[in-house]
């Protein structure tokens, strides 16, 4: 066993993970290919959007992988459909389209990341788990369209303004905004995982946003102004 692999061996989970894609063979193959890490564990796995908003209301996941072509409801209203039931999960889309429009769209939704079916099984894993931890997960060849979505974001001149959040949410937006995970925050703070995940999700709703990398993206300004 690889320095790596005892490494991973003994690492505990660090993301419960939600799969949510109408293709039953790319599921099985995906959970194959996350079964293979010890720090990453499949929770469950819907065949459409409304069985996977409410997987995740239950489950409460750590990290969802959406496909954006599915039918009945595609990606984005399952990504919209997931924010608005107060769903505060990292929301990575996992697709085929390399479409800018379609990068811009989802992240303006909701989503906290894009991936692209293409990838190489070991760049997939590795960009999963730097979701888990926080960090920003999207194909390389998409961060020209990140940049793009960022930019489109609106004024957010009908936001609170920083001085108005409170102390505790002041510390864990701070943290959010550093990458730290659920888990990592809850170390931080001293407090429980479902608390962090209740303050999240105060914090998105009181700043009208979608999503943790916007509010990661809002405060950065906010500093600079």
């Amino acid at each position: 066993m690889s320095d790596l692999s005892a490494l991973r061996h003994n690492t505990e989970v660090i993301a419960d993970i939600l799969i949510i894609d109408d293709h039953p063979t790319l599921r099985r193959g995906l959970i194959q290919l996350l079964e293979l890490e010890d720090d990453l564990k499949v929770v469950g796995e819907a065949s459409g959007g409304r069985q996977g908003v409410e997987l995740a209301a239950s489950l409460d996941p750590d990290l969802i992988l959406v496909d954006l072509n599915m039918p009945e409801m595609d990606g984005f209203e399952t990504i919209a459909a997931l924010r608005d039931a107060g769903v505060s999960s990292r929301i990575i889309v996992f697709s085929v389209s390399e479409d800018r429009e379609d990068v811009v769209k989802a992240l303006k939704t909701g989503a906290d990341g894009y991936l692209l079916k293409d990838m190489e099984p070991e760049q997939l894993v590795e960009n999963i788990r730097s979701a888990a931890n926080g960090k920003m997960a999207i194909s390389h060849k998409l961060t020209e369209a990140l940049a793009m979505a960022l930019q489109q974001r609106d004024s957010g001149s009908d936001r609170p303004a920083y001085d108005s959040l409170t102390k505790r949410e002041k510390q864990v937006l701070k943290l959010i905004a550093g990458g730290l995970s659920n888990k990592m925050i809850a170390r931080k703070l001293d407090i429980t995982e479902g608390t962090v995940k209740v303050h999240v999700k105060r914090l998105l709703h009181k700043l009208h946003m979608r999503s943790r990398v916007e509010a990661a993206v809002w405060l950065t300004e906010q500093k600079g102004n």
